[in-house]
């Protein structure tokens, strides 16, 4: 049970300024109403290719978010990681943008 906590990295946290916490959010607030839409417009029945068109916009949203919080990781994380000796992280971000990748 014990390795599977190291796998998951559970037991870590990152402190984020306010102002990157905000924008992390506002972007996650903005997907999570178009998600709703989504479902709405579902539940409405609307045209297929209507709802294929905000399901792009919603991946595009995803897609946004994971580019900035990548960034962010790499910027603050990865950085003082690298300045501490600990590569691991390289790893780490190599297996998980892989992860992305897919």
């Amino acid at each position: 049970m014990e390795e599977e906590l190291e796998v998951c990295n559970c037991h870590r946290k990152k402190e984020r300024s306010e102002k990157e916490y905000k924008d992390l959010i506002h972007r996650l607030n903005r997907i999570e109403g178009q998600i709703r839409g989504i479902k709405g417009m579902v539940e409405k029945d609307a045209y297929c290719i209507d709802i294929l068109t905000q399901v792009a916009a919603a991946n595009a949203a995803l897609n946004s978010f994971n580019k900035v919080l990548l960034a962010n990781h790499i910027k603050t994380c990865v950085t003082r990681d690298m300045k501490e000796g600990r590569e691991e992280s390289v790893d780490e971000l190599l297996v998980t943008l892989q992860k992305l990748m897919k």
